[in-house]
Order: C-alpha cells, then structure tokens, then sequence
C-alpha cells in the first residue's frame, strides 16, 4: 500500500508542479496566467493523461486514507505528525476540487481557467472559504513533501542536514502559498471576471 500511495503521488507531483507553475503567472495577470495554461493543457488536457492522473488521484486518496487509519495512533514526531494531517487535508481538498472542476466543466460547460477559481476568491463572504482552502492545500502540498524528505533523505545537501532540508521545503510552502494567494486575489481587484463565471457566486 505504501508502494502504491508512493507512486501514485509521484505522478500527482509532476501534474501539481505544472498547475502552482501556471499559478505563478496570475501575478502578470488573467491574460498571461490563461496563456501559460493552454500551452500546458498541450500535455495534460486529453483523455489519455487525464485517465492516469485520475486513476493516481483516486488512489491516492484510498491509499491516504486507509495509511492514516493505521499512523494516526503511532505518528509521534512533528513530521510523522505533519505527514498524516497533509495527507488528510489534500484527500479531502482532492474530492471537493475535483468534483467542482468537473462540474464546472461538464455540467456548467465553462472553461475552468484561473476565472472559475478566482470568482470565489475575490467576493465577499466566499473567499472567507476560500483564501484558507487554497492556502492550506498549497501549504500541505510542500507539507507533505517535506514530510517524505525527511523520511527518506540521509544525506546533508549544500551543508543542510535532512533535517533542515525538510524544514526548508516546508517554509517555502508558507510563502509559495501566500505568494500564489497575492497573485490571485489582490491583482484581481481591477480585473472584471467575466459574467459567465456570475454562476459561481451565485449572481
């Protein structure tokens, strides 16, 4: 089962390094942001790739779960610790966000560009869900890496032990999260979402 869950997240990891990659460009604005995302929907956006990412996100989720059942009596230090609550937080975030993106594209037909993830995040009272939603599932993305590294790595790099590597990641994550929030919420103010995505927040 781990073996499984370790491979499955793998292939998670490469589809999530290209999706906070595009979010990076929401800083240059909506118009670079869906730029960058329809080059790289070149790679995942057809039924092949996206039947395996499915596939290792169901389970991922399946595996995470029945691994949490098992560690949560026995994780003892901060990233065993660290390791369950991410990895619980990201199956829960995996089901809701999935469901929404293929509601919102199969059942609303709108195309789910950073426009279906910023109508939330930019109206009052949504993003008082929303901001912490996407903070903490960035967050618990590097949470759970460092959490693996730490795991697994044995071998000081550039002068940091494992430990500090670990500790590293993880403090990424904090401002890599802030930074993609910033980049989705404050620069958004004088941007007009358009009406078609009004379905979303309930206009």
């Amino acid at each position: 089962m781990k073996k499984l869950h370790f491979i499955s997240g793998l292939t998670i990891t490469v589809f999530v390094g290209l999706h906070l990659f595009n979010h990076c460009f929401s800083i240059l604005g909506a118009a670079k942001h869906i730029e960058v995302m329809n080059s790289l929907r070149g790679i995942y956006r057809n039924i092949f790739v996206e039947s395996i990412l499915l596939s290792a996100v169901a389970t991922q989720i399946y595996s995470g779960l029945l691994l949490f059942k098992t560690k949560r009596h026995t994780s003892n230090t901060f990233f065993e610790k660290l390791q369950i609550s991410t990895g619980l937080y990201l199956a829960i975030f995996f089901v809701i966000h999935l469901s929404a993106v293929l509601s919102g594209r199969f059942i609303l037909t709108l195309d789910t560009n950073i426009y279906f993830g910023v109508a939330g995040l930019n109206t009052f009272p949504f993003n008082l869900f929303f901001i912490p939603y996407y903070f903490l599932a960035v967050f618990s993305f590097f949470g759970h890496v460092s959490a693996i590294h730490h795991q697994r790595m044995n071998k000081p790099i550039l002068g940091l032990s494992p430990h500090k590597q670990s500790i590293f990641i993880l403090t990424t994550g904090v401002f890599f999260a802030t930074f993609l929030i910033y980049g989705l919420t404050n620069r958004f103010q004088s941007f007009q979402i358009p009406s078609d995505y009004n379905i979303l927040i309930g206009k």
